[in-house]
């Protein structure tokens, strides 16, 4: 394990291929990051609670334990931002990654002005505590948010934008950071056909148009939080060959 100290923000970087471990720490570096390094997902995990990141990049083929399962691991215990990184093309394992609760992926071969660019972008979203992970209280009080608050509603569903807080019919939902971001977006405009290249800019900051299935994965996992089926829309409708608006009350 290595350490570079001297800024607020940490990163844990969590990566056996020495080259790839040594250019991400370099690029953190000098970005203000404190990053600490490990070799294998085992001492990732470990790592988390001893370091406390704001920041973790995790390697999906690691030694001992996979990047899939340290990710799943590391969610309960730290709502740090996860960024995966695969050399694999197969998609299956990008998607099992974003589903453990992973806010990015970057495939290699990547740059450093990438990887930048995408934890800039993660770093201009709100990080403040509530609705990420760990275990939420069912039947909780909506009336306990906040005066002064941007509340929205919208069938049922409840969300307290600035506590991060998401209710549906009473109950506190657990989503992670960017189930949220995308839940309050489009929340604020109801009617609106996001299309997933507004989401991307909106939620991540980013207009690559190779990663709108970024924006279909995350809104899979906040549709089965929500519990929607496929045959069940309540809340997010599909507009085909477009993208996606909360479903309209009839």
């Amino acid at each position: 394990m290595t350490t570079d100290s001297g800024h607020d923000r940490k990163a844990l970087v969590v990566e056996d291929d020495e080259d790839i471990r040594s250019l991400i720490e370099f690029t953190l570096s000098t970005q203000g990051f404190t990053v600490t390094t490990v070799e294998s997902g085992l001492a990732g995990v470990e790592a988390v609670s001893e370091v406390q990141p704001d920041l973790i990049t995790l390697d999906i083929g690691l030694p001992g334990i996979d990047g899939i399962e340290a990710c799943r691991r590391i969610r309960l215990i730290s709502d740090a931002y996860v960024v995966m990184i695969t050399s694999r093309d197969d998609e299956i394992d990008r998607l099992l990654g974003l589903e453990t609760g992973a806010d990015d992926f970057i495939a290699k071969p990547f740059s450093a002005r990438e990887l930048k660019a995408r934890v800039n972008a993660m770093f201009r979203r709100p990080r403040t505590a509530g609705s990420s992970n760990g275990t939420a209280p069912n039947g909780a009080d909506e009336a306990s948010l906040d005066d002064g608050h941007e509340i929205l509603e919208h069938s049922g569903l409840r969300v307290d934008v600035d506590g991060r807080r998401a209710f549906r019919d009473g109950d506190e939902l657990v989503l992670t950071r960017t189930e949220f971001d995308l839940l309050a977006e489009l929340m604020r405009a109801p009617a609106r056909v996001w299309s997933r290249e507004s989401l991307l800019r909106s939620v991540w900051g980013t207009e690559w148009a190779s990663d709108t299935h970024l924006v279909e994965v995350h809104i899979g996992n906040l549709r089965r939080k929500l519990g929607e089926t496929k045959g069940s829309v309540r809340y997010i409708r599909t507009v085909r060959g477009v993208g996606y608006r909360m479903e309209l009350p009839a």
